[in-house]
């Protein structure tokens, strides 16, 4: 089980098992994260800053989904 997901998390790069980018953290909302795949600079800024929301080109990812949680958002290899 990974750590849960926090508002710290918001602004942090996802990547899927083989490392490749994915997006990042926008929002954390519970137990679920929603990631912008394609933020632009100012987004990225805003999420770095905690300021970032979701909106509708956004994708959610679960804890269950998660490998681990550290500078990255990595999820696990099987989904």
């Amino acid at each position: 089980m990974t750590a849960p997901l926090t508002d710290d998390d918001v602004g942090k790069t996802v990547v899927d098992a083989a490392g490749k980018e994915l997006g990042i953290v926008a929002n954390v909302d519970g137990r679920t994260a929603h990631v912008d795949p394609n933020p632009s600079m100012t987004e990225q800024v805003l999420a770095s800053v905690g300021w970032e929301g979701e909106d509708e080109e956004d994708y959610v990812v679960t804890e269950d989904m998660l490998e681990r949680v550290d500078t990255e958002v990595v999820l696990r290899g099987e989904l």
